[in-house]
């Protein structure tokens, strides 16, 4: 068996992750016919193709796919290679660059943080907050080591990124003191007409919480719709509306935000996930940031 070129594998690893040549291309800085070329000598060194074409995009065939998987970890390998040697030649800190999701509570996402930043004083962490899309194409690039989201990665992402689920947690509704103590009386049946505070329609959450209004038979008064969930919390804080919020930080938002706890929206959950390109991960602080999801706040 001759040796594998990486070379014509880098070709395919970039076009499976652009779908069409002309992105490819693009990101490599060479004509489309020039990745044609090396896609198809790769193709016959394996004796399989690895696409097939469908309108102007290329979808992988099933070899494809397995060939990604590997390409995936090789090249991540490699990138952490590069990183280790640059860093360690230049004296430079190790990083770990994490993305995250407006989704996510931002309380939940320090729960998460608190561990890795016990790996190493010596290690800089920088964090990005990104919207879904920018965040996977963040992935790919390797620009971070791993992207919190309140999401899996959808099943039709053009993207190879894998999904490690951390926990899901209870949904419950919170107000300032006076109104939960009148609100709890009756719930759910007493949020009929009440001011509700909800997340965007983007994030997971919130066709969870339509779905068990309709069970409940309950329509509440829309206030705001709120992508971030820091801020969604401050404005329920302030009397504007009932807001959301996971079970597993309940006790964090009524002491934080001087709120209470009505009830409980049986039936919806949140889950966390974090994102890689790597199936195995093998960043020590985002080893130590699934473990805290699993073995801790969710468990």
């Amino acid at each position: 068996m001759n040796p594998l070129n990486f070379h014509h594998l880098r070709y395919f690893w970039v076009t499976a992750g652009r779908g069409t040549l002309s992105g490819a291309a693009r990101e490599l800085h060479v004509s489309p016919s020039t990745i044609s070329t090396q896609l198809r000598q790769l193709e016959e060194q394996l004796g399989e193709p690895l696409f097939v074409r469908h309108g102007r995009r290329l979808v992988l065939t099933e070899m494809g796919r397995v060939v990604q998987s590997y390409a995936d970890e090789i090249f991540a390998l490699g990138t952490d290679l590069q990183r280790a040697v640059h860093e360690r030649a230049g004296g430079l800190r190790q990083r770990c660059v994490v993305g995250l999701s407006d989704g996510v509570a931002k309380l939940v996402a320090m729960r998460l943080l608190q561990p890795a930043l016990g790996v190493s004083e010596e290690m800089l962490f920088v964090l990005e907050e990104r919207t879904p899309d920018e965040l996977l194409a963040g992935l790919v690039t390797h620009r971070y080591d791993v992207v919190l989201h309140d999401g899996p990665v959808p099943e039709n992402a053009p993207v190879r990124v894998f999904s490690h689920l951390l926990g899901r947690s209870a949904v419950e509704w919170f107000a300032p003191r006076e109104q939960a103590a009148r609100l709890r009386r009756g719930f759910p049946q007493s949020l009929h007409g009440a001011a509700v505070l909800l997340p965007s329609r983007s994030s997971a959450l919130r066709g969870a919480l339509e779905r068990w209004f309709e069970a409940a038979q309950v329509r509440p008064r829309v206030r705001a719709e709120v992508e971030d969930s820091a801020l969604l919390k401050v404005l329920g804080q302030s009397g504007l509306g009932v807001f959301p919020a996971e079970s597993v930080i309940k006790s964090e938002v009524e002491r934080l935000y001087d709120v209470r706890s009505i009830g409980e929206a049986e039936g919806v959950e949140e889950r966390t996930f974090a994102l890689s390109v790597e199936r195995r991960i093998r960043h020590p602080a985002v080893q130590a940031m699934l473990s805290a999801g699993r073995d801790e706040l969710f468990a």
